[in-house]
C-alpha cells in the first residue's frame, strides 16, 4: 500500500521513532508498503523553523537527505493538487495540512496523519 505521510508523522518517524503511535509504526515498518513524503512537508519544516517553532527545529535539507536514503518516495505537487486543495470545504485551516490532504485524494493515496482535523476529511484519510 502507498502511504503518504503528515508532516508530524514524517518527523516523528525520521527523528523521533518513540512518538510514533504504535499503528503508524507497524505501517510505516511494514516492508509492503511504500512510504511517500511530499514537498509540501519540506516547505513546512522551513516555515516554521524560520518561525522558531520548537517542534520543526530539524534542516529540512538534512530531513530530505534522510528520507531519500530511507528509501522515501517524493510525492511531487502537481496543478491538480493545489485546484483541489482549493476545493476542499473549510474544517482545517492550515495549508500544508489542506495540500496533503488533496494530494492524498486526488492520488487514491491514504494519507497517514495524528491531527483529527485532518481525519475528519472524507478519502483515503486514516488517523493513526
Amino acid at each position: 500500500m502507498k502511504l503518504l505521510l503528515d508532516t508530524h508523522i514524517l518527523l516523528w518517524a525520521a527523528g523521533l521513532p518513540g512518538k510514533l503511535p504504535r499503528a503508524a509504526r507497524k505501517l510505516i515498518e511494514d516492508e509492503e508498503n511504500l512510504l511517500l513524503f511530499s514537498p509540501v512537508s519540506l516547505w513546512e519544516v522551513a516555515i516554521k523553523r524560520t518561525l522558531a517553532r520548537d517542534d520543526f527545529q530539524v534542516d529540512p535539507r538534512l530531513l530530505h537527505r534522510g528520507l531519500v536514503d530511507n528509501g522515501y518516495e517524493e510525492l511531487p505537487i502537481a496543478s491538480g493538487h493545489a485546484l483541489a486543495a482549493g476545493d476542499l470545504p473549510p474544517l482545517h485551516k492550515d495549508p500544508f495540512d489542506r495540500m496533503l490532504i488533496a494530494q492524498s485524494q486526488e492520488e487514491g493515496i491514504m494519507l497517514l496523519t495524528a491531527d483529527a482535523l485532518v481525519a475528519q476529511y472524507p478519502g483515503p484519510i486514516q488517523k493513526v
